[in-house]
């Protein structure tokens, strides 16, 4: 792997940030300390992450809210410029852009890419998502494709940005989807043979995809059973290693409330997700991924709104730094190499995580003590 990129550094257990270019951040919630999405609240946010040894920002590609009363994601920050900005202001953790190819040429995805990857010295990769959310393909005039098509146009576009990345001669592609005519880009980037890949694929389709072409494999892990957990991991690695000679990283989500005692934690979870929580934008989510609320139990609806509203049905850390730890150790045992996370309060998240669950990885041999 590339040796400047911290994604693939010496923690056994990476850490990293979700969704610090999008109001909201993670929680669907109404509360007034929520993230807003301004440029300083991300410079600060990203500056104290780098300080404090995380690896990884990963933003979210979003155009559009999800409506409710705090139009969930709706003001939000292009990802591509983001992450030029935060690479030129931070000094070690890996920056990403999130790209949702049927929005973006891949000559211009290449040469941005590129360019954050310079700007960064090495600390660049690309998260790509192949579009899922219709509202905003119909902003750019583009019809949302079948679910299979998604993945067979994605594949035209990485194969476009790797010739780019690495060819010092002029070339022709003729896809399915694609088409490019004496393609060439220069610089090329600093990491080679390219800068690394993530992807979220989960369907069949979007697994073997990401086994092929990505270097990060990111899953919605159900943590209340880590047995079939385990077994989820071992099957994506297994079908990179086998079918394509590949080894895979294996990353996933957590959304943090940290406290003194257990009860203050679960009692801030309840405050901002039920008290305050935006309803009507979590059920818009819903819908929009094509989740049927109305054919669902009632108990089964609440618990898919609760876990959206919570923090984008990523996993729950709540609790004290030795519960948060306590889980952590089991996730990385059942083959976690990273984990993405986000607060309602970012700011204030971190300087919890940093005083209290810190020393606790550390001494539970998940990461090693920060050094300049």
């Amino acid at each position: 792997m590339n040796d400047t990129n911290p994604l693939f550094g010496r923690n056994r257990l990476k850490l990293g940030l979700f969704g610090v270019n999008v109001s909201n951040g993670c929680a669907v919630t109404t509360v007034p300390e929520r993230f807003g999405a301004t440029w300083p609240e991300a410079l600060a946010i990203a500056q104290m992450a780098d300080g404090f040894g995380f690896e990884a920002l990963v933003p979210v590609a979003r155009w559009k809210g999800f409506g409710g009363e705090t139009n969930m994601n709706g003001t939000n920050f292009d990802t591509y410029t983001w992450a030029a900005g935060i690479a030129q202001a931070t000094k070690r953790i890996g920056v990403l852009t999130t790209s949702h190819v049927p929005t973006v040429h891949p000559i211009m995805a290449a040469k941005q890419s590129t360019t954050v990857d310079h700007i960064s010295n090495g600390r660049f990769a690309l998260n790509i998502v192949c579009g899922w959310f219709a509202p905003e393909l119909e902003m750019f005039g583009r019809d949302i494709m079948e679910h299979d098509t998604r993945y067979d146009y994605a594949a035209e576009w990485i194969e476009i940005m790797k010739l780019l990345w690495s060819r010092e001669d002029e070339f022709d592609y003729e896809g399915k989807f694609i088409r490019v005519k004496k393609g060439f880009a220069m610089p090329k980037p600093i990491q080679k043979p390219f800068p690394p890949l993530m992807n979220a694929g989960s369907s069949g389709k979007g697994r073997d995809f990401a086994a092929k072409y990505a270097d990060i494999a990111f899953l919605h892990i159900d943590a209340s059973d880590l047995d079939k957990a385990k077994a989820h991991i071992d099957s994506y690695r297994k079908l990179a290693r086998e079918e394509y000679g590949r080894e895979i990283h294996i990353w996933s989500n957590c959304h943090v409330t940290q406290r003194d005692t257990q009860k203050e934690a679960e009692d801030y979870l309840q405050h901002y997700v039920v008290t305050k929580g935006d309803d009507v934008a979590a059920e818009n989510i819903l819908a929009i991924q094509g989740v049927q609320m109305q054919r669902l139990l009632s108990e089964e609806r609440e618990y898919r709104k609760f876990n959206v509203k919570a923090g984008w049905g990523g996993m729950p850390l709540v609790g004290t730094a030795d519960h948060i730890v306590e889980k952590l150790i089991k996730l990385s045992s059942i083959g976690l190499d990273g984990i993405l996370l986000s607060w309602v309060d970012y700011l204030d998240g971190m300087r919890r995580w940093h005083r209290d669950v810190t020393p606790r990885l550390e001494q539970a041999g998940l990461r090693l003590p920060l050094t300049d």
